[in-house]
Formats: structure tokens, sequence, C-alpha cells
């Protein structure tokens, strides 16, 4: 039924490989199936001028795509200007890694966390949030080795996942293929303790019902409960 193949509630493949940048104090690139994401945290020792005398730090996002990341090359945004899609998702990146930060044991500090789309299958939004807590927590322990934290500044992990209807079957894990004729399209960022940070759920034709709603919210718990053994299992490796 799905263009991949796959079962409804079967995930593309998800590898994490840390430390790929010599120069980030955190990096990764995860791939999820054909979607690859480079994500870096570079530390810094300042926060905005807004956070300036609070003792409390700030995390924050920037998100991007390469000119062919997609099947037609994109302008460079840096020539074109940031697009709403764009400011709307490194928000959502930020939001997502501040739910698992106490900001105030960062001290005042700025952790950036850079989100740079390889390649795109779909579901670019959610492996930025996954590979960027992988980032964030590897940035966090290059801090602690060198004795600049009192506390871990993290308090759980955080993964996102897609989930949506496509041909009226409620599905895990959307590709492009499926993303861009689904019937409803929504992304689900969960804690590793099963809070729920934020959902963004659309339909794109006929309205999806309460019972739908709550098919996808289960997968979408089965499938971030899945990233989140696999940011485990990278950070293992890395050790």
């Amino acid at each position: 039924m799905r263009p991949s193949g796959r079962k409804t509630d079967e995930m593309r493949p998800v590898t994490i490989e840390t430390s790929v940048s010599r120069h980030a104090e955190g990096s990764c690139l995860i791939s999820v199936g054909e979607t690859k994401v480079l994500c870096t945290a570079s530390l810094e020792e300042s926060v905005p001028g807004w956070l300036k005398g609070l003792g409390r730090g700030w995390v924050t996002a920037e998100y991007g795509m390469l000119p062919r990341a997609t099947g037609q090359r994109m302008r460079r945004e840096a020539k074109s200007g940031q697009s709403g899609r764009t400011q709307e998702i490194q928000r959502l990146i930020g939001r997502s890694l501040r739910a698992v930060t106490d900001l105030e044991a960062l001290g005042e500090r700025s952790i950036v966390i850079d989100c740079d789309v390889l390649q795109a299958d779909g579901g670019t939004r959610c492996a930025s949030i996954t590979g960027g807590w992988v980032a964030l927590k590897l940035c966090i322990e290059w801090m602690k080795a060198r004795d600049m934290l009192e506390k871990d500044p993290l308090t759980d992990h955080v993964a996102a996942i897609s989930c949506g209807i496509y041909g009226g079957e409620v599905i895990l894990d959307l590709d492009y293929a499926e993303d861009s004729e689904a019937e409803t399209d929504a992304n689900f960022v969960i804690t590793g303790a099963g809070g729920l940070v934020e959902i963004q759920a659309t339909a794109e034709e006929e309205p999806f019902s309460e019972e739908q709603f709550t098919r996808m919210l289960a997968l979408a718990r089965q499938g971030t409960a899945a990233l989140v053994k696999a940011q485990q299992q990278a950070l293992e490796q890395q050790s």
C-alpha cells in the first residue's frame, strides 16, 4: 500500500554518526531513510541582550537546506532571504531542545544548533530535532569534561517523527512520496519520558477523526521511543 513497501507502523532505517565535525563542540550526521541532516552544536560565551544578567543560558537553532538537497536545485537562502518555512522550522527545533534543557544550569552561555539538510526525502524537521538533541548532548558532555558546569542542564531526551493518513490508512514516518500525497500530515515532538512538546497536524483533504488522531499519537510514541534508543546507541558508541 505504501510507495516504499513498508508496513503502516514501519519506520525507515535510522543511523546517527557522532563527532563528524572536528571544530564543533558537538556534532552528528543523522540519516532517516534517504533524508540526511548534519547537526552541529556551537558553544558561545554570551546570551541574547534580553537575557544578560539573569543567570540563564539559551539554546537556539538555525536550519537550512543545501541547493541540491531536493530533486530540483533551490536558491541559497543566503541570497534570496529565509523563507517562512525555514523560520518556522528553526523555531520549532529551538523550542523542542529548550523543553528538555535547564537554562539556569547552563549559565549565561548560548548553544546554537545548526541543522543543514544534505538530502531531503521527507521528515527533515523531525530528523533535525532528533539529531540536534544528540549534538546538544555532546556539546554539554564537552563542557562537563572541562568542569564548566555544576549540574547537567539536559533533563531528558527529545525526538520527533511524522505520522499521517495515506490512502485512508494511518501510517508512521512519511517519506516525500507519501507526504506529498497524504490526506493528513502530522509531526510529533515527544520527550524520552513520553511528554508531549509539540504536535503539528493538518488535514490536507478531509478532516481526520479523533480515533485517527489517537492512532497517530500511538504510532508517534512508538516511533520516538525507537529514536531515543537510536540516540542512546549513538552516544554509547561515541564513548
